[in-house]
């Protein structure tokens, strides 16, 4: 199996927390983001004249649960990677973060609000090879109890900046100087009817 421990247990996750959801309505959460938007990225340093590979796991929405909304920007279930630092990024690898934040409203919502995913653009100051495996493109994270489903992933690049292609979940590809790739990260699920 591939990314068993990455992707593949992420959405047991939700499928076990689905089907107990069933039989404990009022105990369960929310689908949370259900994917650890794995980037990998690989080149050239030109600067430095040496190889170098760098590999991340990208936060995003929990889902809320019975009594309190989702907490935003974190990673949930079975990741526990720590977040790398923008300037610890830019300092070791021919990388510049264009853009690192919340995305605002892709929480699912309700009387408790799902968690906002996260925006993290990365543009490439050299040639690289570019791996994504991720989640929660398609299938937006399922809501609870009337809440409304998370927004679902996207991943896009822009070439030089500017062309916009938006790319698979799961997907290999060669970048130049000047491209951004933009991981946008699902929100979680929410929790109850919102109230009028």
């Amino acid at each position: 199996m591939a990314g068993g421990n990455v992707e593949t247990s992420q959405r047991i996750t939700d499928v076990l927390l689905g089907a107990m959801a069933q039989a404990l309505p009022r105990l369960i959460p929310a689908a949370s983001q259900g994917t650890m938007n794995n980037l990998l990225i690989g080149g050239h340093d030109t600067v430095r004249n040496k190889p170098f590979v760098y590999y991340e796991t990208i936060a995003g929405g929990m889902g809320a649960r019975p009594g309190k909304d989702g907490v935003s920007g974190i990673h949930t279930h079975m990741t526990n990677t720590m977040n790398t630092p923008i300037e610890a990024l830019e300092f070791v690898y021919p990388m510049r973060l264009r853009r690192y934040g919340l995305r605002h409203g892709s929480g699912g919502k309700g009387k408790y609000r799902g968690g906002d995913g996260i925006i993290r653009e990365v543009e490439f100051l050299t040639r690289a090879t570019v791996t994504i495996l991720s989640e929660r493109r398609r299938f937006a994270p399922y809501g609870l109890q009337g809440g409304e489903p998370g927004a679902p992933g996207e991943n896009v690049l822009l070439r030089q900046g500017v062309e916009e292609v938006m790319l698979s979940s799961k997907e290999t590809l060669e970048v130049q100087p000047g491209d951004v790739l933009s991981i946008r990260t699902p929100g979680g699920g929410g929790w109850g009817k919102a109230e009028a």
